[in-house]
């Protein structure tokens, strides 16, 4: 099953909604805790809905339980904690939650998982990926769009 990561700082909406377009994403999938930031620009919920079908036919999905706690996230964007103390808290976090029980495969087919990072190394977007193909029978080939 086809899945797809994407960020949205660091593109323009042309280049954003160009990279969903071109991957026949079928539902974003929206795995930030805040998707109200006045700092998300086009990015955030409401426009998104709205571009999403407009530009591109798909549909918008918030999935605040695939998102850190904000205790978590706060703590490493402060430089509280290491990105190693990060990734062990939001897979366990994960585990805690069950998302591979919660999470469906028509959701995820075509899917594209939304966050603000640019890249996926250093971003939850790709341990949600990694999760779940350790912990579900879902095979997903993912692939980061940036």
């Amino acid at each position: 099953m086809n899945i797809y990561t994407i960020g949205f700082t660091k593109k323009n909406a042309e280049t954003f909604f160009k990279f969903l377009k071109e991957s026949n994403v079928k539902t974003l999938i929206d795995v930030r805790l805040n998707n109200l930031s006045q700092l998300a620009g086009f990015a955030k919920r409401d426009d998104l809905k709205f571009f999403l079908n407009e530009l591109c036919g798909a549909d918008y999905v918030h999935s605040p339980e695939l998102a850190p706690t904000k205790d978590i996230l706060n703590a490493y964007k402060k430089g509280d904690m290491p990105w190693e103390t990060y990734e062990d808290k939001f897979l366990n976090l994960m585990s805690q939650r069950n998302i591979e029980k919660n999470v469906t495969p028509a959701l995820l087919d075509h899917g594209c998982f939304l966050c603000s990072e640019h890249e996926p190394h250093l971003c939850h977007r790709r341990l949600v990926v990694e999760y779940l193909n350790e912990h579900s029978d879902l095979n997903l080939k993912v692939k980061h769009l940036f």
